[in-house]
């Protein structure tokens, strides 16, 4: 199997979403209360940031790139 390219914006989103469904989970099983309009910031915010990471890792990957030299 090949490797993949960690792309640590997707694992900032899966952390917010994780995060979204484990508050309506806890209020399904009667741990907390949790209103309906809970999700929305959690998903803005975690949407946001992973915008945010997923740009500063593709320019230091350019980055990089440019500065490794070509083996043509």
């Amino acid at each position: 199997m090949p490797r993949h390219d960690f792309q640590p914006g997707k694992l900032v989103v899966g952390l917010f979403l994780t995060a979204g469904g484990i508050a309506y989970a806890g209020d399904a099983g009667g741990w907390w209360e949790t209103e309906w309009f809970a999700i929305i910031p959690v998903v803005v915010v975690g949407l946001c940031l992973a915008g945010a990471v997923a740009s500063v890792n593709h320019a230091v990957r350019r980055r990089r790139a440019a500065r490794r030299p070509s083996n043509s």
